[in-house]
C-alpha cells in the first residue's frame, strides 16, 4: 500500500539529519518546556498509536492486537526546522528526558539549505580544524641572562599603546609646525572586538559595557570595547563611560547621525575611532543585519525603517583608492573630534594589506592598522565566503611587521590582530604568539560570547543561528522574550573573570622572557613550531 505522503526532493528522514532528538518516554512528564524553548521549532507535540499483542492463556485462542493512544515528542524532518543541536531542550527538562545527539555520518542536510535559490547564511565561524596559532610554542626561557620573572611573585602590568607613536624629533617637529601631536592611548592589549548593538541583544551589550567599566574603575585594567557598526545607545554616547569605547564607523554609516549629534554633548572623548573596511570572516563582502533583528530600537538608532534587512556595501562608497580613503575618512574623523582621538582602519587580512599599511605610514593622522584574519566570527555570512575566502592572520601580521621593520617604523604604527584568536580556548597563548609575531594588541569577539554568555555555537556547526535572531541563550536575539533569559550582571561578572584569568596566563608566558615593563612585540626568536613550512613562512624556529 502506497503512503498518502508525497515524496518530494526536500523530503528527509530522521537519519538524514545531523542532529537527532533522543526522547525517553518513560521519564518524560510532558510539561512542554522543551517544545516551547526550541529556537527553531525542531520538536513538536505528537500523538502516537501504540500496538500491543495480547496472547491469552492456552494455544487454541488467537492472539489479538490492542491499540492505545499516547502523547509524546516528535522531531520534525523538514529542513527548515532541522535541529541545530543547541541542547536547550535538555537544559530545561526537569527529568533529563530529552537531548540532541550528533550523527556524524548524516550529511544530506548540507544539500537542502538553498530553498528559494538563496545561498545559506550562517552565524559563527568557519568549520575548520586546529588553528596554526595553537601549534606555536614559546621556546626562549631566560635563566642565566636576562633573569626570568616569576609571574606569581613579581608585580608587573601589561600595557600597549594605541595611536601614532612618533620619535622625539618628529614629535617636536610636528608640534612646532602644526601645534599638535598625535593622540596616544595606553590600553590593555586585549580588546573586545566589534560586535554591534544590532548583532548582540541589549542585555548582552549592556553586560559587556558593565564588565568593561568595572575592569577600568575598580581593577585599574584599561580594557577597551569596540562598538561594531551601527552606532550605540544615545545614553552611552553622552556618558562618562564613552572613554572606554572604540566607536566603529563602517561602510553603511548606520548610526552615524546619532554620533554626530552627540559630539557637542559628549562628556568624554571615545578611546578611538575604527573605520571598518572589511571583516576577516567575509572579506570583500558587505555586512548584513537581517530583518529578523531590526526592531524599533535598532531602526531608530540606525535611522532606517524597522523590519528591513541592512546590508552594508563591501567598501565605503565615497572612496575609490587607498589614498582617497585616508584623505576622506581618517582625516575627516580626526577633524570631527578636533584631532584629539586616534583614528585607524580595520581591514580584512589579504595580500593587499601591505599596500594599505604602506599608505598609512606616510599619513601622520593614521593611528594604526587593525587586521582581521580568516577565522574570525561573524553574525551572518554566506557559507561560500566563510569557508573559501580569507587569509590567515599569523602570516599577514608577520608580513606587515617585517615591512615596518624595513622602513624603521615598527615602533610607530601599532598593528592590531584579530580573527580566530582563542578559537580552541587557548586565548592567552594565541594572543602571545601574535604579539611576538608583531602585533601590538589583539581583538577577540566570539571568545567573549562563549566565555561571558555561554554561547553554544561551535566549529562543528552546532547552533550557529546568530543571523536569524533566535539565539537560544539570548545573546544575539532582539526578541525580548528570548534575551530576557540573559542576566547582564552575570555577563559582566564573567567578563571580569575571563579578563583576570587571561591576564594571569599572559603573564605566565611573558614573565619567563624577562619582560616586565613592555610587551614582547616582534620577539619572534622566542617562538618555535613543528611545521617546517610554517617556520620558514613566519621566520621562526623549526623545532621537533
Amino acid at each position: 500500500m502506497l503512503s498518502d505522503r508525497p515524496i518530494t526532493p526536500s523530503t528527509l528522514g530522521l537519519k538524514d539529519l545531523p542532529w537527532q532528538i533522543c526522547w525517553d518516554k518513560e521519564t518524560c512528564q510532558q510539561c512542554g518546556r522543551c517544545t516551547s524553548v526550541c529556537p527553531v521549532n525542531a520538536i513538536e507535540l505528537g500523538v502516537f498509536r501504540k500496538r500491543e499483542i495480547k496472547t491469552p492463556a492456552g494455544l487454541r485462542t488467537k492472539a489479538q492486537n490492542e491499540y492505545s493512544i499516547y502523547y509524546g515528542i516528535r522531531q520534525r524532518t523538514d529542513p527548515a526546522y532541522a535541529c541545530i543541536g543547541c541542547s536547550m531542550c535538555n537544559m530545561v527538562c526537569p527529568n533529563n528526558s530529552i537531548r540532541p545527539q550528533l550523527q556524524d555520518h548524516s550529511t544530506t542536510l548540507k544539500f537542502h539549505n538553498n530553498r528559494g535559490g538563496q545561498p545559506r547564511t550562517r552565524g559563527g565561524r568557519r568549520n575548520s580544524g586546529e588553528s596554526l596559532l595553537d601549534q606555536i610554542k614559546f621556546i626562549r626561557i631566560s635563566m642565566l641572562t636576562d633573569p626570568a620573572l616569576d609571574a606569581g611573585r613579581h608585580e608587573f602590568e601589561l600595557r600597549t599603546l594605541l595611536g601614532r607613536v612618533q620619535s622625539p624629533e618628529e614629535g617636536l617637529k610636528t608640534f612646532e609646525e602644526q601645534g599638535w601631536k598625535p593622540p596616544v592611548r595606553e590600553i590593555y592589549p586585549l580588546i573586545i572586538g566589534g560586535m554591534s548593538f544590532g548583532a548582540l541583544s541589549p542585555n548582552m551589550w549592556e553586560g559587556l559595557q558593565m564588565g568593561v567599566a568595572y575592569l577600568n574603575e575598580e581593577l585599574g585594567m584599561p580594557v577597551r570595547i569596540c562598538t561594531g557598526e551601527g552606532g550605540c545607545p544615545p545614553r552611552l554616547l553622552r556618558s562618562r563611560f564613552l572613554k572606554y569605547v572604540i566607536l566603529q564607523i563602517a561602510s553603511g554609516y548606520f548610526g552615524w547621525d546619532e554620533i554626530i549629534h552627540a559630539i557637542p554633548e559628549m562628556k568624554e572623548d571615545p578611546c578611538a575611532i575604527e573605520i571598518k573596511y572589511g571583516q576577516g570572516a567575509k572579506p570583500g563582502d558587505g555586512g548584513l543585519l537581517m530583518w529578523y533583528k531590526v526592531n524599533q530600537l535598532i531602526a531608530a538608532i540606525r535611522g532606517v525603517p524597522p523590519g528591513v534587512s541592512l546590508p552594508s556595501p563591501p567598501t565605503h562608497q565615497t572612496k575609490y583608492s587607498i589614498e582617497e580613503a585616508v584623505a576622506k575618512m581618517i582625516q575627516s574623523m580626526s577633524m570631527a573630534w578636533g584631532f584629539r582621538v586616534p583614528v585607524y582602519p580595520k581591514i580584512s587580512a589579504s595580500s593587499t594589506s601591505l599596500a594599505v599599511l604602506n599608505n598609512l605610514v606616510r599619513n601622520p593622522y593614521a593611528a594604526g592598522l587593525a587586521i582581521d584574519g580568516e577565522d574570525g566570527g561573524t553574525g551572518a555570512a554566506y557559507n561560500v565566503s566563510m569557508n573559501h575566502m580569507g587569509h590567515p592572520i599569523a602570516s599577514n601580521v608577520r608580513d606587515c611587521y617585517n615591512a615596518l621593520c624595513k622602513t624603521g617604523t615598527q615602533n610607530e604604527i601599532p598593528l592590531m590582530a584579530g580573527g580566530g584568536i582563542g578559537k580552541s580556548g587557548n586565548l592567552a597563548a594565541n594572543a602571545a604568539a601574535l604579539i611576538m609575531l608583531g602585533a601590538s594588541m589583539v581583538q577577540t569577539g566570539k571568545y567573549v560570547m562563549q566565555a561571558a554568555a555561554g554561547c553554544v555555537g561551535s566549529e562543528a556547526d552546532r547552533c550557529n543561528v546568530c543571523n536569524i535572531g533566535v539565539c537560544p541563550k539570548g545573546i544575539t536575539s532582539q526578541d525580548p522574550r528570548i534575551y530576557r533569559r540573559l542576566d547582564p550582571e552575570k555577563v559582566a561578572e564573567r567578563v571580569v573573570d575571563f579578563y583576570l584569568s587571561f591576564d594571569t596566563e599572559l603573564k605566565k608566558i611573558v614573565a619567563p622572557l624577562g619582560r616586565s615593563t613592555s610587551l614582547p612585540i616582534g620577539m619572534s626568536d622566542a617562538l618555535g613550531i613543528g611545521d617546517k613550512a610554517a617556520a620558514e613562512r613566519l621566520g621562526i624556529k623549526y623545532v621537533v
